[in-house]
């Protein structure tokens, strides 16, 4: 049985205004430049709920977990992702942490600067 496509960029930003890192990330198999895809993959296999936004209207803590953002856009299973990730809010931080293997780490960057 073969896997349908999975072809993503990942941008991380640790700060707000610091350079943006940007990895290629594949799975089925597994490559890219991400520093570790393969925790990445199994991350997002876990994971791939995160991929949504946050529905309208979700109860959120808010408390405030930094001015890291990432995106996520490409193909994840042959489908379309564009993504936004921040760590603004509890439920922002719970889908940041979720994924964080594909952001390089919990704060956002494995090799970030």
């Amino acid at each position: 049985m073969t896997e349908k496509p999975t072809e993503l960029r990942v941008t991380v930003r640790t700060a707000s205004g610091a350079r943006a890192r940007t990895y290629t990330l594949r799975c089925d198999p597994i490559g890219g430049d991400h520093p570790d895809p393969e925790a990445a993959c199994a991350a997002l296999e876990v994971a791939a709920h995160a991929l949504a936004p946050v529905p309208k209207g979700q109860s959120c803590t808010q408390i405030y977990g930094g001015s890291q953002t990432a995106d996520i856009e490409g193909t994840w299973r042959g489908s379309l992702i564009s993504a936004t990730f921040k760590r603004t809010d509890g439920c922002e931080i719970a889908r940041w942490d979720s994924l964080a293997a594909v952001f390089g780490s919990r704060t956002g960057g494995a090799g970030a600067s």
